[in-house]
């Protein structure tokens, strides 16, 4: 009897021993410490979920979003690319009041020759005056005359009776003078833009028809940019993954209140695109949609009028390499190259997303995304076509010699 219960107190200590060492024990690895929560629910706001259902709070205070910045150990290969492995043709320029004289132009082509960015498109809404005199400085200029074209503005104040046939007039005289195509149409059409009796002029408005028959028949690429990131539009909270951005730029936010939606603008900018199937639409910074190209790739495909272009979005396109990369070679017939603000520095990066396999680095403004990129590694013959063969395509006032086969 003795020898039996001996065994039994023996196995008993030996589970409770392995039911102990099972359990984690010690500093850092848990050991019971944590406040429980219940299945689907979140972490009380200063802690962080450290095992399933259990959370805790660190012991030092939490650097601030500003503060954090931890250094990657991630010891990788990496391809810093200067320049563009083939020209390219920057869609989407800003040059900054630098086509106005002959100083600014020189400046703008020593830039240019240090990217391989064979030509810019200004897109600043240019029109009458200052369209004519721009375009003569450009042409006054050997070297920069065939390195710049400019898209012609509309505008879009007091439409009603008796605006088209004046915004069709101004087009047209702009075209005669040398625009190359039109743009960019602001974000303000949609947002801020008012008509005369004071309700907001929406992007899908008839009164524009004419407008853009117009550039139909004319063969004017439209290039439009409308409304900004979804997030925007969202409740400035902590689930805003764009949180610090609309912190530190109060004019970026479009509270409910006093703005359209951005679903609202998204339906007037397609109804757009599709009433007006004969002109040639850029949807700017691929629609907003480069977060989901799922949404992107419907439009591309119901409408064979549009194109889009990267400007300002290659956080999306860099954290979704392999969906990125298959949606580039897919659409590789539909995708401008254009970079937006025209900062010289941060061109480097677009070149390293697309042209190298490289892993888990910067973006080039922290404020935008707080994660890392990715390289997409285009083809060559994709690079092509992004780089400069499609703006060429829909671009008939760009010289059209001298560019790789």
């Amino acid at each position: 009897m003795h020898r039996t219960f001996a065994i039994k107190a023996l196995t008993l200590l030996v589970l409770a021993s392995s039911a102990v060492a099972q359990q984690p024990t010690g500093r850092g690895r848990g050991g019971g410490r944590g406040t429980p929560i219940q299945p689907g629910e979140s972490c009380p706001a200063g802690t962080t979920e450290i095992r399933p259902r259990s959370c805790m709070a660190p012991e030092s205070p939490a650097p601030s979003i500003l503060d954090y910045r931890p250094k990657s150990t991630l010891i990788t290969p990496a391809h810093l690319v200067k320049t563009a492995k083939y020209p390219a043709i920057d869609f989407h320029g800003h040059p900054q009041g630098l086509l106005g004289t002959s100083e600014g132009l020189a400046t703008l082509g020593a830039a240019l020759d240090s990217l391989n960015v064979r030509m810019m498109i200004s897109a600043d809404n240019m029109s009458g005056d200052r369209l004519k005199s721009t375009i003569a400085n450009v042409q006054a200029s050997e070297k920069m005359k065939d390195r710049v074209r400019i898209l012609a503005g509309i505008d879009f104040r007091n439409v009603g009776p008796g605006w088209a046939e004046k915004a069709v007039k101004q087009l047209e005289a702009d075209v005669a003078a040398g625009a190359v195509g039109v743009g960019e149409i602001p974000k303000s059409l949609g947002l801020t833009i008012k008509k005369p009796d004071g309700s907001r002029l929406k992007i899908d408005d008839p009164e524009l028809d004419p407008i853009w028959d117009a550039c139909a028949r004319l063969g004017l690429p439209v290039f439009i940019h409308t409304a900004d990131p979804q997030e925007f539009f969202q409740p400035i909270d902590f689930n805003n993954e764009r949180w610090l951005e609309l912190s530190l730029f109060a004019d970026r936010r479009y509270p409910q209140d006093r703005f359209p939606s951005f679903e609202q603008l998204m339906t007037e900018r397609d109804n757009l695109f599709r009433k007006h199937s004969k002109t040639t639409f850029v949807t700017a910074h691929m629609g907003w949609h480069a977060n989901d190209l799922g949404r992107l790739s419907k439009m591309l495909d119901e409408m064979p009028n549009l194109y889009t272009e990267v400007g300002a979005v290659l956080y999306d396109i860099g954290r979704q390499p392999r969906a990125a990369h298959d949606f580039f070679v897919k659409y590789q017939d539909r995708i401008l190259f254009g970079k937006d603000s025209f900062q010289p520095e941060e061109y480097p990066y677009y070149w390293r997303v697309f042209e190298t396999k490289d892993d888990y680095f910067d973006y080039y403004r922290p404020y935008h995304a707080f994660w890392k990129l990715y390289g997409i590694d285009l083809p060559d013959g994709v690079l092509k076509k992004v780089y400069f063969q499609n703006a060429l395509r829909i671009t008939k006032g760009i010289p059209q010699s001298g560019w790789p086969k």
